[in-house]
């Protein structure tokens, strides 16, 4: 029976060089030149932390942050922004969240996508990924073709992979 599997990786290596590129860019403008930035990555706990003394400058930083991972190919569906949470000294901190897998509830939401839209596909969640099965391939190709348009909506930053006859 053929199938193929839906999962959001990202390449960490990718967001390392992104954070980096951010860095060396706002060290060198002009306005932030009094002003101390950091963002710090923990690829353990999928985080992002962005550290600004002004708080009107953190939005400043983060459009810096997101044109580095447009470049680096990084969708920006895999980034949830936490509230801003003020700091000490009079500083703001952001948590970003980098979602790299599927998550259980993801997962749901694409497997009631591929039922509402009537195809002769099933779906079932396995640790971070959803495989899809079919009787034939072009149910499969319509299936992903759906997933697309749907990315969007979902959330979700969506790879297809491990495509089998």
């Amino acid at each position: 029976m053929p199938s193929f599997d839906v999962s959001s990786d990202v390449n960490w290596q990718e967001v390392d060089n992104a954070i980096n590129q951010a860095n060396k860019e706002l060290t060198t403008r002009y306005d932030f030149k009094a002003i101390k930035i950091e963002i710090k990555l923990d690829i353990k706990a999928k985080t992002i932390t962005l550290w600004c003394s002004e708080e009107a400058k953190l939005d400043a930083l983060n459009d810096t942050l997101q044109t580095k991972f447009v470049k680096r190919g990084i969708s920006l569906l895999s980034l949830d922004y936490k509230d801003k949470e003020p700091a000490f000294g009079g500083s703001v901190r952001q948590v970003v969240v980098v979602q790299a897998g599927v998550s259980k509830e993801k997962g749901k939401e694409i497997i009631a996508a591929l039922k509402d839209s009537k195809l002769k596909v099933q779906a079932q969640i396995q640790d971070e990924q959803v495989r899809v099965t079919g009787k034939s391939r072009d149910d499969l190709q319509s299936a992903i073709s759906l997933l697309r348009s749907q990315q969007d909506k979902l959330k979700v930053p969506m790879q297809f992979g491990n495509f089998r006859d």
